[in-house]
């Protein structure tokens, strides 16, 4: 077997899964060279692969494609990869093995779900995804962590079991299981399509992320901003590119948290919502379907993963250092860690599109789709969320956090493997912003766009000083709603709120039914008891003595019975 037959021999994830085995087993530097070792393994084995199906087995007639390589799965291959390092340089402060084990496992799977060329492999990475992914929720070890974390496994998993009927039956219909261009066209694929949906955190379907990534560990929460949610984009636009249900879908996604994210007080969890806002803008492109709009996305996603772990990993500094995340109980950072804050405001303006930035070579990519291809209310929409996302992940996270009233807090500067990652992840963003051709190169089409053309650069300039003009009146006349001490829900009330409330109106009427069955056993029972008392009891009737000839006489009508009853048969 030549290297490149082994390396073809061998799906990307299992790089990642493989060798995470063996971290229990090391410590100190050396666990720390392995861990940054296999991530850069890994995608020097993506780099070799070449386009095409390998790994190809049948079971019960089922045609399994394991690695399937295209342009498409190369990129997400590449950024996952690329997260997979950066978080993990992030994280090498952490004792724990299980948490880095952890935190492998769910990359390799996210990873092995990227290249899996039938929905029966999907569907198994999809679900590997969920178990691994829950412990870096349950690695908080709070209360709040472990039932949020538990809220999330049953949402990941259910998506999953949505996935796999919507498989078996599109088998049942096509008699195949690839995984390809689906397109709503049967209830399977709806199921399918719901499926993705739900991972994807589409709207009302969404807050298990707003629930669930505040709640990880500082470390877990920017592995997590990385995968569940990208993995779910890639498959839409696998499955569903063109879908103009989607269009609306993600104009709404892109609007709507923008007003939760204002009065939230958890500024993680603002960048939570800020994720959905963002997500919004993919699921748009894929919705429009055009080549533009395509690469829109990919880019996006790309771009996303790298400045939403930016602002994650700076808000996990803080959070690591301070004890806290609460806007209300924060400000005046910059003083003790100005890297941290620096960082921050990188991160702050490659969300919020600004030029030289990677958010603003991507997002116009889509913004000029929507467009080109007459989508006008949907283009108003995305103008409308660029102007809000600035808002509160540009200026409200970095503001709060660093600049805003002074807390008096005093700690230090965040820790030196913290900050290289930080300083990574912020190069890449200055860097694929300045020389934005580097990623258009190996989009999987042709990029016919120049995104710092004088239109676009004073359009977005324009857009973005009048929402700064607006935070900065808001903030002035005190009309910005103040930082307060609170919990914010929105449609996860359904299942935190009025969930146990119906479950418990629920148990409660079993409940009364049940006593009242248990009562009416009772009476039955007794009144059973009382007739048979009467009956057979000291005072019955047959407990008396009878008389022979009485006796005689019954034994007599019996045999003349049996007797005409033989006579007949």
């Amino acid at each position: 077997m030549t290297a490149s037959e082994f390396a073809h021999s061998i799906p990307p994830g299992f790089v990642l899964l493989i060798g995470a085995g063996l971290v229990p087993l090391l410590r100190g530097r050396l666990r720390d060279a392995y861990l940054l070792m296999l991530p850069v393994v890994g995608l020097l084995h993506l780099v070799s692969l070449e386009t095409g199906s390998y790994v190809q087995t049948s079971v019960l007639s089922l045609e399994i494609i394991v690695l399937r390589v295209d342009q498409i799965a190369l990129i997400f291959g590449y950024i996952f990869y690329i997260a997979t390092f950066v978080s993990v340089i992030y994280a090498l402060h952490v004792k724990r093995a299980f948490e880095h084990v952890a935190a492998l496992t769910y990359a390799g799977s996210a990873i092995g779900a990227v290249f899996a060329g039938d929905l029966i492999t999907l569907f198994v990475f999809w679900e590997l995804t969920a178990v691994t992914s829950v412990f870096l929720i349950f690695g908080r070890q709070t209360p709040r962590a472990y039932r949020a974390g538990m809220r999330y496994l049953v949402v990941q998993i259910g998506s999953g079991v949505l996935l796999l009927a919507g498989t078996i039956l599109h088998y049942l219909d096509t008699n195949s299981v690839e995984f390809g261009h689906l397109g709503i066209v049967s209830p399977a694929t709806t199921l399918i399509f719901i499926a993705f949906g739900v991972k994807c955190a589409f709207p009302l379907l969404h807050n298990w992320l707003q629930d669930a990534y505040p709640e990880a560990t500082v470390t877990g929460t920017v592995f997590l901003s990385a995968f569940t949610t990208k993995l779910a984009v890639y498959a839409l636009a696998r499955g569903y590119a063109g879908t103009e249900m989607l269009v609306w879908i993600g104009a709404t996604m892109t609007a709507f948290p923008i007003f939760y994210a204002v009065i939230e007080n958890d500024l993680r969890r603002v960048l939570a919502y800020s994720l959905n806002n963002q997500l919004g803008f993919m699921v748009t492109g894929i919705g429009i379907g055009t080549e533009m709009a395509l690469n829109g996305t990919i880019s996006h996603a790309f771009s996303h993963i790298l400045y939403k772990a930016l602002l994650f990993m700076s808000m996990g500094a803080v959070l690591y250092r301070v004890g806290t995340i609460k806007g209300s109980e924060l400000g005046g950072l910059y003083k003790s860690m100005p890297w941290t804050a620096t960082f921050c405001i990188v991160g702050a303006a490659s969300i919020s599109a600004f030029p030289l930035f990677s958010g603003f070579i991507s997002k116009a990519l889509i913004i000029t789709a929507a467009a080109e291809n007459g989508y006008f209310i949907t283009w108003l929409i995305l103008l409308f969320a660029s102007a809000g996302v600035f808002h509160h992940s540009g200026i409200k996270i970095p503001y709060f956090a660093f600049f805003a009233h002074d807390s008096g807090k005093r700690c230090e500067e965040a820790p030196r493997n913290m900050l290289v990652a930080m300083a990574i992840a912020a190069a890449l963003c200055i860097g694929i912003g300045v020389y934005p051709h580097v990623l258009y190169s190996i989009l999987p089409f042709p990029v016919d766009f120049q995104p710092y053309t004088p239109t676009h650069v004073l359009t977005q300039l324009q857009l973005l000083l009048f929402s700064a003009l607006a935070f900065a009146v808001l903030i002035r006349t005190g009309v910005y709603p103040p930082e307060l001490k609170s919990t914010n829900l929105d449609s996860d009330w359904l299942y935190r709120r009025l969930g146990p409330l119906a479950v418990g109106a629920v148990l409660r009427r079993v409940d009364h039914a049940a006593g009242l069955l248990k009562n009416g056993a009772k009476t039955q029972l007794k009144e059973l008891v009382d007739g048979i008392s009467r009956h057979h009891g000291p005072e019955g009737a047959m407990a008396r003595t009878w008389p022979t000839g009485a006796t005689a006489l019954w034994v007599a009508i019996l045999l003349g019975a049996f007797l005409v009853a033989s006579f007949y048969v």
